[in-house]
């Protein structure tokens, strides 16, 4: 096991993040075959992932997480294949149970203007107002922003050059508000980094933010500045795709700007469109209306033909 995550992190190039996530998958199934009796990674069948899957399912794991640790060990059986370790990869045709998708939360328009248009009340809210700011004008992810350096934005190209999941590159626009916010940080950081320091965002020790200090920081913001909902970054980023594909309709450009590899990722937000749709037609369509007073308790059903 310890080859192949090294395998993952050197000759996949996958993050520290992704390398732990496979790790820890696999030694809760290795852990799992010692229980079972059978410690031989050449000996797992299908029908001993089968029951693991059950396993998983029985103490509480949803079909999200399940699907994670499968394509764990599809992965991992590939590269014993590869290295002639097994014989053949027993999890290809185990499928996870279905879960419901939960739809992203999502911060209303007026809400997230309302909260970034608020004052900071001291310099590391400056920086903080910067990151939200940055966050809600190119949908990034956390890990996205906390690994940005100095060099990654083109102000005068109103561009940012962002490192994404499995180190692919993308470039993005940066809106106006979120430019106007770097260009009053950059004073302020240049006071707390050090000489050599890269980070763009860095703490009041000058080193660079952690992702945790982030999402404390966004948290903080949204209680003093008067949220109605709990903020957290990737409610920017669900924010940020769509609003853009409730003004656009592109789907195929929301899927860039977000780096997914699979629209159907993206596809997501083609539901939270829907409900928007959906609550401007109960609210605006006269039927729909009638139908809602109705649903209510309209102690007087006999009069409704009287409107």
């Amino acid at each position: 096991m310890t080859d192949f995550i090294q395998h993952l992190a050197s000759e996949k190039r996958h993050s520290p993040r992704t390398c732990d996530a496979y790790q820890r998958d696999l030694q809760r199934l290795a852990a799992w075959l010692v229980e079972q009796g059978s410690a031989q990674w050449r000996a797992v069948s299908s029908y001993d992932l089968r029951r693991y899957v059950a396993n998983l399912s029985h103490q509480g794991l949803n079909g999200r997480s399940i699907a994670r640790h499968l394509s764990a060990i599809r992965r991992f059986y590939q590269y014993l294949l590869r290295e002639r370790l097994a014989s053949d990869n027993p999890a290809l045709d185990i499928r996870p149970p279905k879960s419901s998708r939960r739809l992203p939360s999502v911060a209303d328009v007026d809400q997230l203007n309302h909260l970034l248009d608020a004052s900071p009340d001291d310099p590391l809210e400056v920086r903080d107002r910067c990151m939200f700011e940055l966050m809600y004008s190119s949908g990034l992810r956390l890990a996205e922003l906390a690994s940005l350096n100095l060099n990654a934005v083109d102000r005068k190209g109103g561009e940012a050059r962002v490192v994404g999941k499995g180190g692919k590159t993308r470039i993005l626009p940066v809106g106006r508000k979120a430019l106007e916010a770097i260009a009053q940080w950059l004073p302020i950081r240049a006071e707390l980094a050090p000489e050599g320091e890269v980070a763009l965002f860095v703490s009041r020790r000058g080193d660079r933010l952690s992702h945790r200090s982030i999402q404390a920081r966004l948290s903080r913001w949204g209680v003093a500045k008067g949220a109605d909902q709990k903020l957290h970054p990737h409610m920017l980023r669900h924010s940020f795709a769509s609003h853009m594909l409730e003004s656009s309709g592109d789907l195929r450009a929301v899927q860039e700007l977000l780096g997914h590899a699979d629209i159907a990722t993206t596809q997501v937000y083609t539901h939270l469109d829907f409900q928007h749709l959906a609550r401007v037609y109960d609210q605006s369509h006269p039927r729909a209306r009638r139908r809602k007073s109705r649903d209510y308790g309209d102690q007087n059903p006999g009069q409704e033909g009287s409107t």
